[in-house]
């Protein structure tokens, strides 16, 4: 038995020598990435490419960037968290539920292009909105759907039963169960999800490519929201960084403001899962009651 025991204890150390290397060799992997693209990305920056010019400025894109993922998780989130809350308290199991979570998961794995071109039928095409911001925000709004469905269906199950038992026992109807009990405590879990979709939004070339458009000339002080050239307007053209990068890049042009696009695109992208992780600790500290 004390063989048995110290083969064990030895398999054990051996193994958590492995996860110890596996996990030090990823996290070295992504700041070795992170490093090039940002330091790569800065080193040959000039100032004017913070502009907000036409051409060979990054200004337009950020702003357009930052405006479509807010738009997409404003159309996604709330759809996304009614259909999971559905799937895991309300649906009864059956033909029709396995089915719809068959479509979900299909839905889930579609390329983005083949939704990008879904994009542009639907809404260019048969709704005649053309090439704009709001056509590409409601395509990725379409990508981001299937994930925080997943992600809330998931977060409400894993809950222990007697959080909705014991809002029930206490006389509390289903509907004010889940609003004021359920949905509170998987907020962590769920900020996970808008943080995956946000991501992907915010990385997003292939959908916008059908459905945006190129170029951004907006006038900054002009807030009338009809006005083709107002930074508000939800129907003009909006070329994203995602975009930006990819007409640099095929077209062979300014290499150096690709660079500073991809880095400024992922310090944006840490910056929003930063944001949001604080934001989600501080709801889940006052849920239980602790200081935020």
């Amino acid at each position: 038995m004390s063989e048995r025991i110290k083969r064990a204890k030895r398999m054990n150390r051996i193994m958590t020598a492995v996860f110890y290397a596996v996990a030090v060799f990823f996290l070295i992997l992504l700041a070795a990435f992170a490093g090039k693209v940002i330091i790569g990305g800065f080193l040959g920056a000039k100032p004017e490419m913070f502009g907000f010019d036409r051409q060979g400025c990054i200004g337009n894109q950020l702003f357009n960037t930052v405006y479509l993922v807010l738009v997409a998780l404003v159309c996604s989130v709330p759809v996304g968290i009614f259909a999971g809350i559905y799937l895991a308290v309300y649906a009864k199991q059956g033909i029709l539920t396995r089915f719809l979570r068959i479509c979900i998961e299909t839905l889930s794995s579609l390329p983005s292009i083949v939704v990008g071109l879904f994009g542009y039928l639907v809404f260019l095409v048969f709704m005649g909105m053309g090439k704009s911001l709001l056509a590409g925000a409601l395509s990725v709004s379409i990508l981001t759907l299937p994930l925080l469905t997943t992600t809330t269906e998931d977060a409400v199950k894993g809950l222990p039963e007697g959080y909705f038992q014991g809002s029930l026992g206490l006389g509390a109807t289903k509907w004010q169960s889940v609003f004021h009990v359920i949905l509170p405590a998987c907020i962590p879990r769920i900020m996970t999800g808008v943080i995956l979709a946000a991501g992907r939004g915010f990385g997003e070339a292939a959908a916008l490519l059908y459905t945006t458009g190129s170029g951004s000339t907006l006038r900054w002080g002009n807030w009338d929201f009809t006005s083709p050239t107002s930074p508000l307007n939800l129907l003009r053209p909006a070329e994203t960084l995602s975009t930006q990068i990819w007409n640099l890049q095929i077209n062979g042009q300014d290499r150096a403001l690709a660079d500073l696009a991809s880095a400024v695109l992922l310090l944006l992208v840490l910056a929003f899962n930063i944001a949001a992780n604080a934001w989600s600790r501080k709801i889940e500290a006052k849920n239980s009651g602790e200081k935020a």
